[in-house]
């Protein structure tokens, strides 16, 4: 899911990531998880008017109401199943609404390519009249994760990339609580930390390439970090630090939802 105002690329992505590039199979390794998207609906309470900011595919979007779709990727905009509608090909810092036009306003796992936090989240602020919901990633807990020891480049860009809990809550004023959301061991939308209990998956390389903090790592250094990572599944060493998280049900990790009313 991207945004970003400026030196947009050849498909429209704007942030730091080509998604022209790496968008390809996007929907096949980040499909939205239930459990995610129910954590969503509750923070959009029953809006019946909805824009989603740099909307992506489509994940997260609520069936029950009426969404307007924002996403300045054409690969991206590709993507959005049949269902879904059509989405609109602009960024979060410079939203063609007026004043007040929806109910409420979400994004997910898109804070972090906008090119100004702040005025992204002012626009969402404007053109909404009730709750926006933010969907994203703790980056003072980024580091965290057991995938820290073999990636620490992927990590580090994560938690450069993500922008402050605080700056976000700041931003939009108004009433703010910030909720820890589980990732499920199954969850279908396949981020880093997705992977917690399955750590074979991310040894393929469309799943490291549906998360967008491993772009950013030369090809050869990635190939070195799952190498270490394949090493330690095959020898059991994995499971020996970290073996006992495949039974583990839910992981409170870095994954945040944000919500801000008036």
């Amino acid at each position: 899911m991207t945004e970003h105002a400026t030196g947009r690329a050849a498909d429209g992505s704007a942030g730091d990531a080509d998604y022209g590039t790496i968008g390809a199979g996007y929907s096949r390794y980040r499909r939205p998880d239930p459990r995610i998207a129910a954590a969503v609906s509750r923070a959009l309470g029953d809006a019946r008017t909805v824009i989603n900011v740099g909307a992506g595919a489509g994940s997260y979007e609520p069936a029950g109401a009426l969404v307007t779709a924002v996403e300045p990727s054409a690969s991206m905009r590709a993507q959005r199943p049949a269902h879904l509608p059509t989405a609109v090909d602009a960024v979060a810092e410079r939203l063609p609404f007026d004043d007040g036009a929806f109910d409420a306003a979400m994004t997910t796992f898109s804070v972090h390519q906008w090119s100004d936090l702040k005025a992204g989240l002012r626009e969402m602020r404007r053109v909404t009249r009730g709750p926006v919901a933010v969907l994203t990633c703790d980056p003072d807990l980024v580091r965290e994760f057991w995938l820290y020891d073999y990636a620490p480049l992927v990590l580090d860009t994560e938690a450069r990339r993500y922008p402050a809990v605080e700056d976000i809550t700041r931003a939009l004023g108004g009433r703010t609580t910030v909720e820890p959301v589980p990732v499920p061991a199954d969850c279908s939308d396949g981020f880093n930390e997705a992977y917690y209990a399955r750590p074979e998956r991310l040894l393929d390389p469309g799943a490291r390439q549906a998360c967008s903090a491993w772009s950013f790592v030369e090809a050869d250094v990635a190939e070195r970090y799952t190498d270490r990572l394949r090493r330690d599944l095959d020898s059991g060493a994995w499971d020996e630090r970290h073996g006992a998280l495949r039974g583990q049900p839910s992981l409170v990790g870095s994954l945040v939802l944000i919500r801000a009313v008036p």
